[in-house]
């Protein structure tokens, strides 16, 4: 075997990364993006049921009850 696969010297040096290390660098980054969205979305959907409840109004829980069973329906 060579030695050759076993480093890069580019990368030592700085050079061009590997295509394998730019995509883990960008399913990384998504991963990221996505955890923020999700806790976004989290705590967007906690203020609006907390300002539903405060103001009585049961319609907002059932739109959003509404709006999560047709989101699953699209899951992949």
């Amino acid at each position: 075997m060579h030695q050759e696969a076993a480093t890069d010297p580019s990368a030592e040096q700085g050079g061009p990364k590997g295509l394998l290390q730019q995509m883990e660098e960008l399913m990384a980054a998504l991963t990221a993006d996505l955890s923020r969205l999700d806790a976004d979305l989290q705590s967007s959907a906690a203020r609006a049921t907390d300002t539903a409840t405060a103001a009585g109004d049961d319609d907002v829980d059932d739109q959003a009850e509404r709006g999560a069973d047709h989101v699953s329906q699209h899951a992949f």
